[in-house]
């Protein structure tokens, strides 16, 4: 089973694949979209292209465990992916994976614009990682 994570931002948004046997997530894709509409389709378009059987959306909680504003606009675009995909599509707990994808960027020494251009999809990958390691 392919599964696809998406790290939603409001401008970038990370995309990752694990392999067929679920044991490695790839960063694939940074989609830039500020209309919500279209990076619906995008994301879509992207599991078909990946060939997904499921979608993991991050899910991104408050330190204290509860929903902020951000949180319900990511389950409403989940719901909606859900919808227009026809594919299994999840919410997973992403707290902190933006500062652990800038601490491993940190640590390659990626900079500038190429790390503006990765943290994303970096950020995408660790929530692929964390929901492969529950299954």
């Amino acid at each position: 089973m392919i599964i696809m994570s998406v790290d939603l931002g409001k401008a970038r948004t990370g995309i990752a694949v694990s392999d067929a046997s679920c044991q490695f997530a790839f960063p694939k894709d940074v989609i830039t979209e500020y209309n919500t509409d279209r990076l619906i389709e995008k994301v879509c378009q992207k599991a078909k292209e990946y060939s997904a059987e499921r979608i993991v959306v991050g899910y991104p909680k408050n330190m204290d465990g509860t929903l902020g504003e951000r949180a319900q606009e990511c389950a409403a675009i989940a719901e909606q992916i859900k919808t227009q995909s026809n594919i299994e599509t999840l919410l997973w707990d992403e707290r902190c994976t933006t500062v652990t994808a800038h601490n491993y960027l940190n640590m390659n020494n990626v900079r500038g614009k190429k790390r503006k251009q990765t943290v994303d999809a970096v950020a995408a990958v660790i929530i692929l990682e964390d929901y492969l390691r529950s299954l």
